[in-house]
């Protein structure tokens, strides 16, 4: 009788780690329990007197305003009906607009200033020094050289989130491991391209890190551009209706800040998935 052929042996020793339908509903939907339990207990509060409304607005009459906010006539004296999606539009915008700069920048000058020894000798302490300083304390400075005006706003977001994203890229970079320098070297890689086929891909996830940390940012960053160096936003109509006391306006304008910032950072999350996919089955939950 012949020998039963054996099955072919599997090459590819990565380990797999395919995530089953079932669960992945399981744990999208975990994600609801804790807002939805915050959201009940701040009803409850508000609806059974546990707190004064005029300190805390229920949520009923928050989403009422949020709605007029947002589907209402637009009316020339009233900035809080049918205004919300321009202000949001303007702060998308400013967003952007800075934290594509401060990304670009700070990438690049991160992975230099981690690589190369003259390069962190010449400007490691001008980082420092800058960092130190509070955004905040820019926007006289800002205001002044730019006016009220678009450039202000992408300036002091750019400039704020520049930092968070530099120093944690240069944090990775210096943890690239020598053994993998050594060895691209021996495989003949030249000395000018190891910062971009060794050290940039061993970085990756690190850059990816701090750009969600400059991306949260930004979103602070241009709440405090709009109360203080420009016109319009979501930062604009936060400060407006703190001016006329109108509480369930200012939160509905800060879970509108929580909730684009929310969808930024899912939109990187998924581009870090796409970029770094040879992690799948070897780290993460």
């Amino acid at each position: 009788m012949a020998a039963a052929e054996s099955a072919p042996e599997r090459t590819d020793a990565r380990p797999l780690k395919v995530r089953p339908p079932a669960r992945k509903a399981a744990r999208f939907w975990r994600g609801f329990i804790v807002p939805a339990a915050a959201l009940l207990v701040w009803q409850l509060a508000t609806s059974l007197g546990w707190v004064a409304t005029a300190s805390i607005p229920s949520p009923v009459s928050v989403v009422e305003s949020w709605y007029e906010w947002v589907f209402g006539p637009v009316i020339p004296l009233a900035w809080y009906s049918g205004t919300w999606t321009a202000y949001a539009l303007l702060s998308i915008r400013r967003v952007a607009a800075g934290f594509a700069i401060a990304a670009a920048l700070g990438s690049s000058f991160g992975l230099l200033l981690g690589w190369y020894a003259l390069v962190s000798d010449l400007f490691d302490g001008v980082i420092n020094f800058l960092r130190a300083i509070p955004t905040t304390a820019w926007v006289p400075f800002v205001v002044f050289f730019f006016g009220i005006h678009e450039a202000a706003a992408i300036s002091l977001i750019a400039f704020g989130a520049f930092f968070p994203i530099v120093t944690n890229i240069a944090a990775g970079a210096r943890q690239t491991p020598r053994t993998l320098v050594r060895a691209a070297r021996m495989l003949g890689t030249p000395p000018h391209k190891l910062l971009w086929r060794v050290v940039l891909p061993c970085a990756l996830p690190t850059v990816f890190a701090a750009l969600r940390i400059g991306l949260g940012l930004s979103w602070v960053l241009v709440i405090v551009a709009e109360m203080l160096a420009v016109q319009g936003g979501l930062g604009y109509a936060l400060w407006a209706a703190y001016q006329v006391n109108r509480l369930d306006l200012i939160v509905a304008a800060i879970i509108s800040v929580g909730l684009l910032g929310l969808v930024s950072d899912w939109a990187l999350v998924q581009l870090a998935a796409v970029s770094l996919r040879w992690q799948r089955g070897l780290v993460g939950q």
